[in-house]
């Protein structure tokens, strides 16, 4: 076995994971990328906009615009139908001048002249440089041509000084307005100039931030500000800037609609419609503040991709598990928060949906490339260990494929080899028909086989009709040795049923019978476990002096006259569960160390293990003879040692 194949595959198994890790995050960069370039994609950006930038909206401007707005009370208190007469715009112009307004904007426009040119008269008669009157922009699109339309207030109001200002706003694909308008000339821009602000148009696409929801701006009814001496608290015009439009009470809802009404950021949180005029005021304090959001170019949103991507492959570089379900959890979160605090922190939006979606994508993706690469494991974990090793065993191994160290590794195990005396002679005599002696040799290895496995051993291999197996590994088995050699007392207990079947067998057929004997040897001690072979062929097996004495032991059963010899740590690990007998102390081949060995004796009596005992003892003192009374008694007593007594006997009278 090569010592370092594992590290050598292991390097071979990270290197082939980054190199299928980086084609995912490759190929994932691209398909976010280009999915996040769409309009609907866009929208759901523009969606978390409308959340994180109303989640801690920044505060109202104190300075800010004051709405009249033209509403319910006031069609009610001023009792005249809409629209009201020119000369009561004139006449709130007087008013609000007189109250110390700085600017006045009316998003209102009066592009048509009015029936009664008197109406028109007194207006233009008040109008001046601080009054900015509301135009509109569109743009008409037929089969033919596209046709762009402005509207303007009549001629005879901006002679007066009066300016123009763009009140049409661009709407976004879900009917919801964010952009801040572009035009040099938009209302609010105008408005803030004619208060005395310098205004530059904004460059390139900027987003809205709101302050509130429908109502938050200071809103007053017209009504009130024709006579604000009456209505209004004193000075609340003085200084500021003052916009005229619908407002109504009764804010529309988004099924509903509503005249001059929009969707708003806010809107994704209420569900309701805020009215143009308060529109018009928030455009102007994100004009006059500075505070409109920059949103993120292509490159930043691509940096972010790639970023979200290398993230996600670094949270499973190298596996994935309850950690990576973790950072599934915890790394989007983060990402949202972080584009809340960029949002916040410096006026610019990177939409975090496509960072989430590319960290999510590769997280799963990779773990469902593992998941798959885990089931094959576990398929062939199976596979490979189901022929020797016990179905429970299979699936703990299965389950948990780290307790099963590839490659090599120290352990305690208890070793057994199983073979069949006299199996020669069965095959000389059946060497004309090899089919049925394959059949026998499957007979009597399934049950012994079965009695391993069930035991919780491991079969090592078949050496023609010699089994080899061990016990604590791959698993843990704490009692292993008691276990071999339980394990190997109904190995032998077997041999009674299928001998039994056999002779019926054979004298129904006419045949000779042979009874199958066998022969069991069992070690204990430390060992190397492990894939032992060739890079290409290998086999689960066990290396060591202790697999070796298990063999001589297998070997040297028949010349102690007992199917089972047992080494002296089975001995002394099982000795409290299977009553045992020492036999005698020897030096085997291969090693130079003498051994003592042992048997078990399940039915033998504490009294008559300790004459045994001392018989023992006497042997190795030298003072046990062989025609001693002993014998016969411990024959009589331990039947099943019968053999080992004679050959004893027999080799004390030898060396007398």
């Amino acid at each position: 076995m090569m010592t370092d194949n594992p590290i050598r595959a292991g390097a071979r198994r990270g290197i082939r994971r980054l190199r299928m890790l980086a084609v995912l995050i490759i190929a994932v960069i691209g398909a976010v990328a280009s999915c996040a370039i769409t309009v609907p994609w866009s929208l759901l950006d523009l969606r978390a906009y409308d959340y994180l930038s109303t989640l801690a909206p920044p505060p109202l401007p104190a300075d800010g615009p004051i709405v009249v707005a033209i509403d319910e009370p006031s069609l009610s208190e001023l009792g005249k139908q809409w629209p009201w007469p020119r000369a009561m715009h004139a006449r709130l112009l007087e008013a609000l001048r007189a109250a110390g307004a700085r600017a006045i904007g009316f998003d209102i426009i009066f592009s048509e002249p009015a029936a009664d040119p008197v109406n028109d008269a007194v207006l233009a008669g008040v109008l001046g440089p601080d009054v900015v009157l509301a135009g509109d922009e569109s743009v008409i699109v037929t089969p033919q041509a596209e046709q762009f339309l402005r509207t303007e207030p009549l001629p005879a109001f901006l002679q007066t000084g009066a300016q123009t200002g763009i009140a049409s706003v661009q709407l976004q694909a879900d009917g919801a307005l964010r952009r801040l308008p572009e035009q040099a000339d938009s209302f609010a821009a105008v408005l803030a100039r004619a208060a005395g602000h310098a205004i530059t148009a904004p460059e390139g696409e900027r987003l809205i931030r709101s302050f509130g929801p429908a109502r938050t701006y200071p809103t007053v009814s017209y009504y009130q500000a024709l006579d604000p001496a009456s209505f209004l608290p004193p000075d609340l015009f003085k200084g500021r800037t003052v916009i005229v439009g619908l407002s109504l009470q009764n804010t529309p809802t988004l099924q509903a609609g509503g005249a001059d009404s929009f969707a708003t950021a806010f809107t994704a949180w209420t569900g309701r419609l805020t009215a143009g005029a308060e529109v018009q005021a928030t455009i102007y304090d994100n004009l006059v503040h500075g505070l409109s959001v920059h949103p993120a170019d292509g490159v930043l949103k691509l940096g972010s991709i790639v970023l979200a991507a290398l993230l996600g492959g670094l949270a499973v570089l190298r596996s994935t598990g309850r950690r990576t379900a973790a950072a599934a959890l915890l790394a989007p979160a983060l990402m949202v928060a972080g584009s809340f605090a960029i949002l916040h922190v410096s006026s610019l939006f990177v939409p975090p949906g496509a960072p989430v979606v590319a960290f999510l994508l590769v997280v799963l993706a990779q773990s469902a490339f593992d998941y798959a690469a885990e089931q094959r494991m576990r398929r062939d974990i199976t596979r490979a260990f189901s022929s020797y090793l016990s179905p429970d065993v299979v699936r703990q191994v299965a389950e948990d494929p780290s307790q099963l160290q590839l490659g090599g590794q120290r352990r305690t195990l208890s070793i057994l080899f199983c073979d069949v005396r006299g199996f020669t002679t069965i095959s000389e005599t059946l060497k004309d028909n090899p089919e049925e002696l394959t059949r026998l040799i499957n007979r009597l290895l399934t049950p012994l086989s079965d009695i391993v496995l069930e035991s919780g051993g491991t079969i090592d291999k078949y050496i023609g009709d010699c089994v080899m197996a061990f016990w604590n590994a791959p698993l843990d088995v704490p009692d292993h040795a008691s276990r071999a050699v339980k394990a190997a007392l109904a190995m032998l207990a077997s041999m009674d049923g299928l001998n039994a079947a056999l002779e019926e067998e054979a004298r129904a057929a006419g045949r000779p019978y042979f009874p199958l004997r066998i022969g069991v040897g069992i070690n204990t001690g430390d060992c190397v476990v492990g894939n032992m072979g060739s890079s290409r062929r290998f086999d689960y097996s066990v290396l060591g002096d202790a697999v070796n004495l298990a063999s001589r032991l297998e070997g040297e059963s028949k010349n102690y006259g007992v199917p089972l010899l047992l080494g002296p740590e089975t001995a002394r690990q099982a000795g409290g569960e299977v009553p045992l007998v020492e036999l005698d102390s020897i030096t085997v081949k291969g090693r130079n160390t003498r051994s003592p060995i042992f048997t078990a004796a399940p039915d033998a009596s504490a009294e008559t293990l300790a004459r045994h005992a001392q018989l023992i003892a006497r042997r190795y003192a030298g003072t046990l003879s062989a025609d001693d009374a002993e014998f016969a008694a411990l024959e009589a007593a331990m039947p099943e040692l019968k053999a080992y007594y004679r050959l004893t006997r027999e080799r004390l009278a030898y060396t007398a």
